[in-house]
């Protein structure tokens, strides 16, 4: 096969993707191998492919196509999540843009629409996810609204209402007037903004006196039932027992006494609106208040709103503000900061809203999953800088709203039969509940037409939370052969902010179902910033299309650029140009491919000794960075690992290894060194295949006819054998020799094609192991240790040996002193600053060790310089 001369990514992506799906190389079965697996995270079935999903999948890829190679029975689980809020919320948009509104639906109607925009738009991301190389389990592809994935989430929830771990309860809770439903606590994002602090008047009933309250939220005063105040504050002591008049309204409420209030904050009065705030409905209950309820669903006020009904709450408070004002009621406004509450998904403020909703008992069902990532290390999470963040959330957790006001997800199964609040049963179907609901109320001929299904939905999370079970049907058939060999999965690769929603949960619920834990390994990314640190979003313009990269950088192009700024939980700041580093790199791996087939080879002639010192250096080299990825993946150093691995290839390979074995100009190279260097760039593929798999599978299947079997993706990962470190830092002061010859050469403008003799003394007793090399990098025609200083010769050190290359007539002697002298001069005016700073002991006391470190390396290799320079001078003289 002809070797084009520029590699074209765009010509070999979808043609090794194609083979890899063509043969099946992605599906896994149980079989005698030890399983590697991973699920998922799934991403919202509405979402096209952004910055973090590139960066989550990818890391996913490098472990899955890793493990393979290593011999595991790799298994990757895709799939989707069917998100409730952001799924509906588009539908009932779309719906909006045709004139036809929701409420004049059905449920089953609207079902209909949100099938149809699933079905249409739900394959985008897991279909951008193959354009990336992602090598998941195709067939086992799974959607949490699936039959089966839905049937798990029924039982799960009829299975834990059965233990009395679920309930239902009328309770504060979270409300989205945008998406109209409830949120759980973790969904709620509190946010410090700047707002306003209203002191209102409250005229005391058969008086003309006022009492001032404080309040961020004046509109919520057409919902007050009292005042309250502190018993121990003396300065309102004369109001206990009194009544005030709320402003607008007119309705007379209580004066309440409660050591809740703060004396401190505001006037030390506090307005109880029990419907719309967590505290005050506290007190209400303790104090027996009315409860007056102001907002309809969209957080516009309704009738109790009085001349405000109909119209936005925010604007109620610019009106009402303004009113209180021209009443007298309005003493002052102060600049006041607030932290409120705003929904994760659909960023509008929350509000606090009195609602019977479905709860589930998080205290009992929390504590294994403490113990087993805080304390006996069952699961890891990496860095473990998030255990602090997993122990505050988890000790302080509370009991989950788990109901929505949606019908999109798995509708809530609880059938009611009567008018009470307890009039219901909890089964996994109609008949069943039919059942129940006859057993309960002893009436044999209850049918399904007297049972009416609960019309809110479960929350997402509620689904997702059994993902690692539910994707291979340990919910359902907890015994079948796939759940008993994959589960409990390996390793979870996510984004720190989904720590409580999904990762605690799904801990959570794998030692409910099955007393093991679902996972061993939680690797959290950091989140894709741009250059200013800025999170990347479409509403500030900063994320690039991912798909647009790949088609610009190509997709190894893309990861490798990602990966190398992407160490775990820190933040990555994604800059285009790494992206172009990751193009180079393909770049020189296909260059230096094609100077290896470009030789031509011969079995005639003998194995030159640089050639035979350079293959065992290089054998040490792989095997040393073997062991340094081993430990880099052990610790899930993603980055660290493909650092080692870049270097390996571009310095240790591409510029040291193919230089020591090149054939002379138009010469063929032997051909056990030839096998040699296949052998080395092939294990390197191996080294690089998780990373970059398209490039490397191409040079994989041009290097040679390959049959299924024998593709690279399912090839076998470099045996660690014991290696030899002397020869490794032997070559390193070669390299320092080659390195000061080079040097030399440039400086004297001595052409490489000029051979020139070098003289050493060797005063480390260093290894002449490399000598060969150095001869043949150096174009050396004569190499010779000697005991004295060669005089009228230049020179260098490396270490303490010394080298001299005799002055040719090509060298002007008087310029080259000058030279020398000027660099001197220069050398002993910095060496001089640097003793200047170290003499310092105040700046030898404040600087850390780093800084010290690098003064005093400064000082030696100024030194050393001097040395080498007077050397020169005096053999010039």
């Amino acid at each position: 096969m002809t070797i084009p001369a520029q590699f074209d990514a765009k010509a070999i992506e979808q043609k090794w993707y194609d083979y890899w799906m063509k043969n099946n190389y992605f599906h896994s079965k149980p079989d005698h191998r030890t399983p590697y697996t991973i699920v998922i995270p799934p991403p919202n079935v509405t979402g096209v492919l952004h910055m973090g999903h590139m960066l989550n999948n990818t890391i996913q890829d490098v472990l899955i196509r890793r493990a393979r190679l290593k011999g595991f029975n790799a298994c990757w689980v895709p799939g989707t999540d069917h998100a409730s809020i952001a799924t509906e919320a588009k539908v009932v948009a779309k719906l909006k843009s045709e004139g036809i509104n929701k409420n004049d639906l059905s449920r089953e109607e609207f079902l209909k629409h949100a099938w149809e925009w699933t079905d249409k738009y739900g394959g985008v991301i897991l279909d951008q996810l193959k354009k990336l190389g992602a090598s998941c389990d195709w067939e086992r592809t799974k959607f949490t609204m699936d039959p089966d994935m839905s049937a798990s989430v029924i039982r799960s929830f009829v299975d834990l209402y059965n233990k009395g771990l679920i309930y239902r309860g009328y309770r504060m809770v979270n409300w989205d007037p945008q998406a109209k439903t409830t949120l759980s606590d973790e969904e709620v994002i509190y946010e410090e903004q700047q707002g306003k602090l209203y002191f209102l008047k409250y005229q005391i009933e058969g008086s003309n006196d006022f009492l001032t309250v404080a309040t961020t939220r004046p509109e919520t005063i057409l919902g007050d039932t009292a005042i309250c105040i502190n018993p121990n504050d003396e300065r309102y002591s004369h109001l206990k027992g009194k009544k005030a008049i709320v402003p607008i309204s007119g309705r007379v409420i209580p004066i309440i006494e409660d050591e809740y209030v703060d004396i401190e904050f505001g006037t030390g009065c506090l307005k109880v609106t029990p419907a719309h705030d967590m505290n005050d409905k506290a007190l209400g209950e303790k104090h027996n208040l009315e409860i007056i309820d102001i907002f309809n669903d969209d957080a516009t006020l309704n009738s109790f709103g009085l001349h405000y009904e109909g119209k936005d709450r925010f604007v109620v408070r610019e009106e009402i503000s303004k009113e209180l004002e021209s009443l007298g009621n309005l003493e002052k406004t102060e600049i006041h900061l607030n932290k409120v509450g705003t929904s994760e998904r659909t960023k509008a403020v929350i509000e606090p809203r009195l609602s019977d909703q479905w709860f589930l008992k998080m205290e009992d069902l929390v504590k294994p999953a403490i113990t087993a990532v805080l304390e006996s290390d069952e699961i890891n999470l990496y860095p473990k800088k998030f255990e602090n963040t997993y122990r505050h959330w988890l000790e302080n957790i509370r009991d989950w709203n788990i109901s929505r006001q949606l019908w999109w997800g798995q509708q809530i199964p609880a059938y009611y039969y009567g008018d009470g609040k307890e009039d219901f049963v909890v089964a996994e179907s109609i008949d069943k509940a039919v059942a129940l609901a006859k057993t309960k109320t002893n009436s044999p001929n209850l049918t399904k037409e007297n049972l009416t299904q609960d019309v809110d939905a479960l929350d997402t999370w509620f689904s997702s939370w059994l993902w690692p079970m539910a994707v291979f049907g340990g919910i359902m058939e907890p015994e079948n052969q796939d759940f008993k060999y994959y589960y409990p999965t390996n390793d979870l690769v996510t984004g720190p902010d989904i720590l409580f929603f999904w990762v605690a949960r799904m801990i959570i619920a794998g030692y409910e179902y099955t007393g093991e834990k679902p996972f061993t390994n939680v690797y959290l990314t950091g989140l894709v910033r741009d250059k200013q640190r800025r999170k990347m979003s479409k509403s500030l313009g900063n994320s690039p299309d991912p798909l647009d990269l790949i088609e610009k950088f190509s997709a190894d192009g893309v990861r490798v650029g990602l990966l190398l700024s992407a160490s775990a939980g820190n933040d990555i700041m994604f800059d285009e140009e790494l992206c172009v580093q990751g193009k180079s790199f393909s770049n020189k791996i296909w260059n230096a491919f094609r100077l290896i087939k470009g030789w031509e080879v011969s079995a005639a002639i003998p194995q030159p000794e640089s050639s035979k010192v350079a293959i065992e250096w290089f054998d040490a080299k792989l095997q040393q960075t073997l062991v340094e990825i081993e430990d880099h993946f052990e610790k899930y150093r993603i980055s660290d690992a493909l650092m080692a691995i870049y270097k390996l290839v571009w310095d240790d390979f591409c510029s040291w290894f193919l230089e020591m074995i090149k054939p002379a100009y138009q010469q063929p190279i032997d051909k056990a060194t030839f096998d040699k260097a296949i052998e080395m760039l092939e294990s390197n593929l191996k080294l690089l295949h998780p990373f970059m798999p398209f490039l490397t599978e191409e040079i994989w299947q041009f290097i040679a006819e390959r049959t299924e079997s024998e593709a690279l993706i399912v090839s076998t990962w470099p045996e660690q054998k014991a290696f030899n470190s002397q020869l490794i830092a032997d070559f390193e002061n070669a390299a320092e020799v080659i390195s000061g010859i080079r040097t030399i050469r440039k400086e004297k403008n001595i052409a490489f094609k000029d051979a020139i003799e070098l003289k050493a003394i060797n005063n480390d007793k260093t290894s002449v192991y490399f000598d060969s090399v150095i001869s043949k990098l150096g174009n050396i025609s004569a190499f010779e240790y000697v005991s004295e200083k060669v005089d009228g010769a230049l020179s260098f050190r490396v270490k303490s040996n010394e080298f001299f290359i005799p002055v040719t007539g090509n060298i002007n002697v008087e310029e080259e002193i000058a030279k020398l002298s000027e660099e001197l001069k220069y050398t002993q005016g910095f060496l001089k600053s640097v003793q200047a700073k170290l003499s310092n002991e105040k700046f030898v006391a404040g600087a850390p060790e780093k800084v010290l470190e690098m003064e005093r390396k400064k000082e030696a290799d100024a030194l050393s310089k001097i040395a080498m320079i007077e050397q020169s001078l005096t053999s010039l003289r």
